[in-house]
């Protein structure tokens, strides 16, 4: 079988790919603006046959749903064929393999997502990453339709977008675990702790808090912490720690006037030149240009659109 490779998406913008009666709408955020949740990308596609993502790892949750024909899923030693009413999830760094079915391919949607909330809530949906799949008649075809229509339809690359993209997002997910939360098992303390810790960095993170006092406040070890990290998150919290407050930070980059040494201060670093060693280590570029480079494509849009 010919392996054929997704092309990208284009941030901040949307890709129309159409080959004879195959087609691929899609439209991936420039930057994810919150925390909590937020849509990665999301569109539509209608592949051509035999049509093949991976084997491949993604970096987010991502929700396929089979809009009509068919294809095959294949996730460890698990493959199962999967036809329209079906729906499908990808976990982040799990390694994934599907394509379209050679005589009557797939059409489905998508929507990729990120943030504090998703692992909590995708947990509390029929979705497992044994049975990572629903089949049809479990939640009505309509609801899921209407879900992912609304997420495509507020697209956006500004605040205001991120926004409305991720509230359309809580009202689609709230749908899978409306028809299905109740068949999951139980969280486990693992996970329970990595939640506790979430909500903790989450509130906490402009202060100088370490990972002895994440464990602390969890109570359980640092060691015990850096395990049920490694389980659920695949990194450390010393890891998650330092980029939820680089994210922080490139929000006041891009939103405030601040100096570098303050908003430094203001999400947790004491040390300025620590604060930028980390933000070169995560964003491959300082602090003074990242704000620079957002200035100068921030006007560039503003141009754009006075000229349109």
């Amino acid at each position: 079988m010919a392996v054929k490779k997704c092309p990208g998406e284009i941030q901040g913008t949307e890709r129309r790919r159409t080959v004879a009666d195959s087609y691929k709408h899609s439209y991936k955020v420039g930057e994810n603006l919150l925390n909590s949740l937020s849509v990665y990308n999301v569109g539509y596609q209608k592949c051509e046959p035999e049509y093949q993502w991976g084997p491949g790892v993604r970096d987010h949750y991502c929700i396929h749903y089979i809009l009509s024909g068919s294809g095959y899923y294949t996730v460890g030693k698990m493959s199962r064929r999967l036809s329209q009413g079906d729906a499908f999830i990808l976990y982040p760094g799990v390694e994934v393999q599907y394509h379209a079915d050679k005589e009557e391919p797939w059409e489905y949607g998508w929507a990729g997502f990120m943030g504090a909330d998703a692992a909590s809530i995708i947990r509390n949906t029929a979705f497992t990453k044994d049975t990572p799949y629903i089949l049809k008649g479990k939640i009505p075809e309509e609801e899921i339709r209407n879900g992912l229509e609304q997420i495509y339809h507020v697209k956006g690359n500004t605040y205001e977008a991120a926004v409305a993209m991720a509230g359309a997002l809580y009202s689609l997910l709230s749908v899978f675990m409306h028809y299905g939360g109740g068949e999951n098992p139980e969280k486990d303390l693992q996970t329970i702790y990595v939640e506790k810790a979430e909500k903790y960095i989450e509130t906490n993170y402009s202060y100088p808090v370490t990972v002895e006092d994440v464990a602390a406040y969890v109570g359980i070890s640092r060691s015990h912490l850096f395990r049920s990290f490694q389980a659920y998150m695949g990194k450390s919290p010393k890891e998650y720690l330092s980029e939820y407050r680089i994210k922080q930070a490139c929000h006041l980059l891009k939103e405030t006037d601040l100096s570098v040494s303050a908003i430094a201060y203001s999400v947790g670093f004491e040390n300025n030149l620590y604060f930028s060693k980390a933000f070169k280590k995560q964003k491959g570029t300082s602090p003074s240009e990242y704000r620079k480079d957002r200035k100068t494509q921030q006007s560039f849009t503003k141009d754009s659109l006075s000229n349109y």
